[in-house]
């Protein structure tokens, strides 16, 4: 499957960014025997990743803006902007842990209209265009799973950590559907586990106060997976509040009434 002109880009691009992060992950895991040494190795990765990112993308694309950890700039043209993580994972890979990701996203009027997630570590790369479906590798088209009952499902989410805000809303989540389901995964990268639902692997995922360059590709991965991506609440947005619960058809209904029952 082939994509559109832009898609070539973010795909090259993430690609480019992500042989760089691999390269350093290697020179990561020999330092964590320091106590600073991992954070301040992960620190610069980061910024030559969006180094690369940012090149890249503004070389292609010079009139879209940006939007990312380090900040956002204004385009000429205002109704375009890329939405980037040099690396979703961040504290994976400090400590060594083998799951991150690159992720670039397009916002076009406010919706996000091409997507790329980008897992060096297994060289799969998840990709989906508005209408065109979604994708992993450009050859396996992405489904999502069919099971019907909870108790055979598998999901994930983010726990916040020490006294985050919303972790006595995740206790409680957990506290309704560990009994119901097969098992609850934290991974600590959304973009991924948003793909891995469109794969059929998880059935479902959940996490509030996230940043959008964390999950914006996810969405429409798994939308294009015949899934569902919604904020958790009605009255949100999901890009502006970060709040989202997404799953396949056929449990959102059920998974989704037990989220929302507890928020």
């Amino acid at each position: 499957m082939q994509g559109s002109a832009n898609l070539n880009v973010m795909i090259k691009t993430a690609r480019k960014a992500g042989r760089a992060l691999l390269k350093d992950f290697g020179e990561v895991e020999a330092l964590q025997v320091s106590a600073n040494g991992p954070r301040d190795f992960t620190n610069k990765a980061v910024a030559k990743s969006e180094d690369i990112l940012r090149a890249d993308l503004e070389n292609a694309r010079p009139n879209y803006g940006f939007q990312a950890l380090s900040g956002s700039v204004e385009g000429t043209d205002p109704t375009r902007r890329w939405i980037i993580t040099p690396l979703d994972g961040s504290m994976n890979y400090l400590h060594g842990i083998p799951h991150w990701a690159v992720s670039i996203a397009l916002e076009h009027k406010g919706e996000v209209v091409s997507a790329v997630t980008y897992d060096p570590l297994r060289d799969e790369l998840f990709w989906a265009e508005k209408g065109t479906g979604a994708w992993l590798d450009g050859r396996t088209r992405l489904r999502v799973s069919g099971r019907i009952a909870l108790v055979e499902c598998i999901f994930a989410t983010g726990l916040p950590a020490a006294a985050e805000k919303y972790l006595p809303a995740a206790i409680k989540d957990l506290v309704q559907l560990l009994p119901v389901c097969a098992g609850v995964r934290q991974s600590g990268v959304p973009s991924l586990d948003l793909a891995h639902v469109a794969a059929g692997r998880f059935d479902g995922f959940w996490q509030r106060g996230m940043k959008p360059w964390e999950f914006a590709t996810g969405i429409l991965i798994l939308r294009e997976a015949g899934g569902f991506a919604e904020p958790i609440r009605d009255t949100q947005t999901m890009l502006q509040d970060g709040h989202v619960i997404g799953g396949s058809s056929a449990i959102f209904e059920k998974f989704s009434k037990i989220i929302r029952s507890t928020d």
